[in-house]
């Protein structure tokens, strides 16, 4: 292989499903560079990718986690990613520090599909990306061809294989490299032994070989003109027209090896050493500006309990010093990270993945310089709508006050999270991608900010309105020590048309009500709106003061007010009260496998199906459109993800309220008036 001399440090995203082998997979790139001297494992806590309390007790990647390594003179930065659904804008995020990723996922063609959304990222961001195929030991019966064309069913991008496995007694034992055609034995944990090519896989490695070559051609003439002509185009040549291709977008080349046994790593290191792109070349992908002797960009932002807030940045160009002022602040403290535990640095110069230490300012996505803030990246990814929501409660009621200051470091953390306050929700809800994803924030709150929380399902906004109108004649008369309270109305009430809100109509002649005592009428009828005959706020009715009384001493606008809502807790039990459920429209996307299952949730769920039609700018995957209830909606997103191996998703907006009467309609009332009798 050629070497090409790289400057700089670059960096390389690890991503892939649940359960894919993301985190034994740097353990072991740490292991073969000798970064660590004995590898940890996911099962025992102990592994440099999983450091976190949440991700140990869950045996699973929670947030970003950083670390590092030389490799034959030359600095690489590893981000080694979330893999669940729910955590995907944690990883969105750390590919746009990446000079190149690597889709590590189980040798499985079933689950190929839960590829689908990052591919589709990595390839709407033209990021370069390989893919390393994990547990080849327990491959069985498959071809490894047969799983690579499963995955190409869910890439845009056309898969190019780069090895081929050799087998003995059905197991893989070794590969061979089509550009080099060296074969290699592979030796649990340790590196593995070149070895002559077995005559019994000759002509599928030529095969695969003439494959791969003319998938490579497809972008070089020159290369193509050779394939035509029979004439054999040398290692060089390949190997470089590989690198060009690999970091343009235009292929995918996949390797594969047992992570867990440190075989194929070293060849997958060799790879990403000499094709993986430059952070120039990087840079120029995303189009970064030139303003300014030094630029960084931070991509994630971590709250650490003693250090204070962290800003991880990829230094894009010049060098960043300890002390210096970037973005319009002093950086105070510039780290290398290993996981959690930090190397303290003087400087960090381009390609490198640091943290900088206390800049309060600074924000995820936002690009900062020697002469000031750039604003964010171009092309940073969209946050996620929420799709699961839970109301939180402090378990001491002391901790309420404490609880919004955490949450909102907990969003600085990880903007796909949502907080509302006060809403129709009740209380504060905070909002994410999931269970999983809330529950995780939630032993964050316990373990970071030492505030331990309940949570449970927000309230369904409801609303009541009446079906029939009616008049109401109320007067209030107090008689004290001194002036009197005395206020007198006529009023008439009447339904109003779904979406009309509250109105208010003055009829009243010759003066029966002061002029100066309706606004505090209309005042005293708003008060009672929040709360109706049924317990939830009313809506769409009209009421119009048609006549009254006054006492020339006693009436004031409060007695006038006072009346108002005791005419309103009179007159509207008399109007046939009857209750409003929100429903809300909803999209929800799947792979066209799951259309029919995915009617069938709706339906079962009170669903009405608007029709499906295919998810722009998705292959093979559809939208169903539907009308559901918001009561339905709480944890749709868990059966939804259930039924579509975990890549299902949806958005909403509300549409409209309507009636709902029966057992479901008496059952809400009945939950909302023993809420109120506990208040």
């Amino acid at each position: 292989m050629p070497h090409r001399h790289v400057q700089t440090a670059r960096c390389a995203a690890l991503i892939g499903p649940y359960l894919s082998g993301k985190t034994t997979l740097l353990e072991s790139l740490l292991s073969a560079t000798g970064t660590i001297a004995r590898k940890g494992s996911v099962r025992d806590g102990n592994t440099v990718g999983d450091s976190a309390a949440e991700a140990k007790a869950r045996q699973m990647s929670v947030e970003v986690n950083l670390a590092g390594f030389d490799y034959m003179d030359e600095r690489w930065h590893i981000l080694d990613c979330p893999g669940s659904v729910e955590l995907l804008h944690e990883t969105q995020c750390a590919l746009m520090a990446c000079d190149v990723a690597v889709i590590v996922t189980e040798p499985a063609p079933d689950k190929a599909v839960l590829l689908a959304p990052l591919f589709k990222f990595l390839d709407d961001h033209g990021i370069p990306h390989l893919l390393f195929i994990n547990k080849v030991d327990t491959l069985g019966d498959l071809r490894v061809r047969d799983v690579v064309q499963a995955f190409q069913a869910v890439s845009e991008r056309k898969l190019v294989l780069r090895e081929v496995p050799i087998r003995e007694n059905g197991t893989v034992t070794g590969l061979v490299d089509l550009v080099s055609e060296r074969a290699w034995h592979f030796n649990p944990h340790k590196a593995s032994d070149l070895m002559p090519i077995p005559e019994s896989i000759k002509d599928r490695e030529n095969e695969a070989r003439q494959e791969m070559l003319e998938a490579v051609a497809d972008f070089d003439d020159g290369l193509l003109e050779k394939l035509l002509e029979e004439v054999r185009p040398d290692a060089a040549e390949v190997y470089e027209q590989l690198a060009k291709e690999l970091a343009s977008d235009l292929i995918v080349p996949v390797f594969f090896g047992s992570a867990e046994n440190d075989n194929g790593v070293r060849r997958l290191l060799k790879a990403l050493r000499h094709e993986g792109p430059a952070v120039t070349a990087t840079a120029g992908r995303l189009a970064l500006p030139e303003d300014g002797a030094v630029l960084a960009g931070v991509f994630k932002t971590y709250n650490a309990p003693h250090a204070g807030k962290l800003s991880y940045a990829r230094v894009w160009r010049g060098t960043v010093t300890d002390g210096m002022t970037l973005g319009g602040e002093r950086v105070s403290g510039l780290y290398r990270m290993m996981g959690h535990n930090q190397e303290k640095l003087p400087s960090a110069g381009p390609g490198e993945v640091v943290a900088l230490g206390r800049m309060d300012k600074a924000a995820t996505a936002e690009l900062l310089t020697d002469k000031g803030s750039l604003g964010a990246y171009e092309g940073w990814p969209e946050v996620p709508s929420p799709v699961y929501g839970l109301c939180l409660s402090a378990e001491n009621r002391n901790d309420e006050v404490k609880l919004t200051g955490a949450i909102q470091k907990l969003i600085e953390e990880d903007p796909s999270l949502r907080f509302e306050q006060g809403g129709e929700s009740g209380g504060m809800v905070l909002w994410g991608q999931g269970d999983i994803h809330l529950q995780i924030a939630m032993d964050r709150l316990r373990s970071k900010y030492n505030v331990s929380v309940k949570g449970r399902p927000p309230q369904v906004p409801y609303k009541e309105t009446i079906r029939k109108g009616t008049e109401h004649h109320a007067r209030y008369k107090r008689q004290t020590g001194g002036h009197g309270q005395f206020a007198d109305i006529q009023v008439a009430v009447k339904p109003l048309p779904r979406g009309s809100g509250f109105q208010f109509k003055d009829a009243v002649i010759g003066g029966a009500v002061p002029r100066n005592f309706i606004p505090a009428v209309e005042n005293g009828i708003r008060d009672c709106m929040g709360t109706g005959p049924l317990g939830f706020p009313v809506v769409d009715f009209e009421v119009t003061l048609t006549g009254g009384q006054f006492h020339a001493v006693d009436s004031s606008e409060m007695a006038f007010k006072t009346v108002a809502r005791q005419a309103m807790q009179e007159a509207l039990p008399k109007c046939e009260p009857v209750l409003l459920e929100p429903i809300l429209l909803v999209a929800i996307a799947v792979p066209n496998d799951f259309t029919a299952r995915v009617q069938r949730l709706v339906s079962g769920r009170r669903g009405q199906i608007l029709g499906y039609d295919a998810r722009p700018g998705w292959n093979g995957w559809d939208e169903v459109k539907a009308y559901l209830p918001q009561a339905e909606i709480h944890d749709l997103i868990v059966e939804l993800r259930s039924l579509s191996l975990g890549v299902g998703t949806f958005t909403w907006s509300f549409d409209r309220l309507q009636e709902l009467t029966g057992k479901m309609a008496d059952k809400a009332v009945e939950q909302r008036q023993s809420q109120m009798a506990a208040q």
